[in-house]
Order: C-alpha cells, then structure tokens, then sequence
C-alpha cells in the first residue's frame, strides 16, 4: 500500500508508480511546442531563473496533490526559522500522538519512536525522504502557536496558506500539513505547485535534504535513524536535485521536481500520473533540449523502505 500523505483514511492506495528495474522505454518525438506522451492529469515547467512559463498541461486546474503538500511544511519551516523563529537546531521530542496519527490515517512514516529527540533540522530529512507524516506533525506542532497540538497545527496551517498567498499560489489552499486532507480542502494546481518548489529550492536547507538519496540522522538517546529518498528519479536522471513525491487515492502519483543543467534550472510539477518518472524524464529531455530520448534505469529503493 502507499504510505503517502494525501490518502484518505479508510482507502487503501496502490503503491505508487513502482516500475520495474531496466531501462525505460524511449521518449516519443519531441513535440516544437512542449513535450509529447505526457500522461499526468496536470503538469507544468519552469525556468527557475528566469522566472518564466516554459510549457504546461492543466496548469491551472486545482487538484489534490497529496505529499507534495511538505514541500510547503519544509519551506514554512526554513522561513520562520530564518525569520527569528525557532532554529533549526531546535530539539523536538516525539510525542506518542505523532505515532498515534500516522496509524489511525494510515500515513507515511518516518517511524520516529516515541521519547527520542532529534533537531527541527533533522525532521526535515524525516518529513522529506521517507515522507513522514509523523515527523510533518513534529514539525507543525513545534512552529504553530497555541496551548494545545490541536491550535498549533491549525495556526501552522493557516501559516501555510498565508504562505501560499504571498507566493501568488492564487488556486491553492492547505487543510494538512502532510496531505492528509480530512476535508478534501488540501488542493493545488500544475502552476502553483512549479511556484512551489521553485521558492522551496531558495533554501539551503531545503536543497541540502532533497537532494540526498539517503539519510542517517542520529537521535539525542543515540538511536540511529536511515531514511531514503522516495524520489527516485533522484540519482537516475542527470541534474536532478530533488523534489518531492506523493500519492494519493484522489491524488494519484504527483511529483514536483527540480534539475540544473549547464547553470539553468527548471522546476517541474506532475499531478495524477501513473507515469510520473517517464513523463518527468520527456519533460526534462525537451525542456533541456536534448535531441536523444533518456532511457531511464530507476534508482531502486531497498526492500523496507517507504514508498510514496
């Protein structure tokens, strides 16, 4: 079953996208206009540096978008944090409801343990690689503001949107800090979402966790902690360097993605797609140019690992 964020609590989901190890089947023809045999629902492309609208499909159709929703988490979190909040080497405990929470809604885990404590920083590798939900709850438990987890979390999401607002993300709006939506009000948009991860990758921080394949954190009682990256084409295309995946029952596989090639980068989202690595391999291709189709051999995850 997917562990993602953005499923409902009484569906199980189908694992998301697993694709058999070999080589991928070769890129249609690149179209003049944009690329061709894309599959997702919605998509879009950004030229990151410039700022500019490279190609989209459904660009501004409002979607569920599921785990990608901690692209916002982790980005809210860097920016109050950078903005005289709590630091980021601010040490967390993991309070049995985080744990709680992510089995009642069947969420992805980082499976943190109850009573361990580890920094603000080292959550954002829980919150990203293996998509926890446990450590998304850490996260917006620590900076929202309230007396009690129930107000924190609200005021961290009503962060969120204030968020999302200011970035001009005009057709979305967060009910989750995970993608857990209890009210079907967690959506987005193709536009919105390349804005997104445009404005995620400013931060250091951020660039420094998404881009790992692994992670090894080590708690304050000494418990160690490996998570990987459920990105997978992370480490098989050149020039990726993140972002996040997701998926969903009304969702369907998304994923938002970032590469950099010869000092340009391009931020692309892919919302519903049950051939989100292909169609992130024919958008990368044409929005680099590059004449030869990628035949594209996954990075695979080892057995035990999340999958979102």
């Amino acid at each position: 079953m997917s562990k993602a964020g953005g499923r409902a609590a009484a569906a199980a989901v189908a694992a998301g996208a697993v694709l058999a190890a070999g080589p991928l089947a070769p890129a249609q023809a690149q179209a003049a206009g944009g690329p061709s045999g894309i599959k997702a629902k919605g998509a879009f492309l950004l030229d990151s540096g410039a700022n500019k609208t490279l190609w989209g499909k459904g660009s501004d159709t409002r979607r569920q978008m599921a785990s990608t929703t901690k692209v916002m988490t982790a980005a809210l979190v860097t920016s109050l944090s950078a903005g005289g909040g709590k630091s980021l080497d601010t040490k967390v405990t993991v309070k049995k409801e985080y744990r709680d929470y992510v089995t009642k809604w069947g969420g992805s885990t980082a499976d943190l343990r109850t009573g361990d404590k580890l920094t603000a920083r080292q959550l954002l590798y829980a919150l990203l690689l293996p998509s926890g939900c446990d450590a998304a709850y850490a996260l917006a438990d620590t900076y929202g503001k309230g007396g009690t987890s129930a107000k924190r979390t609200a005021d961290f999401i009503a962060k969120m949107n204030k968020k999302a607002a200011q970035l001009g993300m005009k057709n979305t709006k967060f009910d989750s800090f995970d993608g857990i939506s209890k009210g079907g009000k967690n959506y987005s948009t193709p536009r919105d979402m390349a804005k997104l991860g445009r404005y995620a990758m400013t931060s250091k921080n951020v660039q420094t966790v998404v881009k790992s394949t692994k992670g090894v954190q080590k708690a304050t009682n000494g418990r160690t902690y490996t998570w990987y990256n459920t990105n997978k084409l992370l480490g098989s295309y050149k020039g990726v360097t993140g972002i996040k995946t997701g998926t969903g029952t009304a969702a369907g596989p998304c994923l938002v993605f970032s590469a950099t090639r010869n000092g340009r980068t391009v931020i692309g989202t892919i919302l519903n797609s049950n051939d989100r690595y292909p169609d992130a391999t024919r958008m990368l291709d044409w929005a680099f140019k590059q004449k030869t189709a990628t035949k594209l051999t996954l990075r695979q995850l080892p057995p035990g690992a999340q999958r979102d």
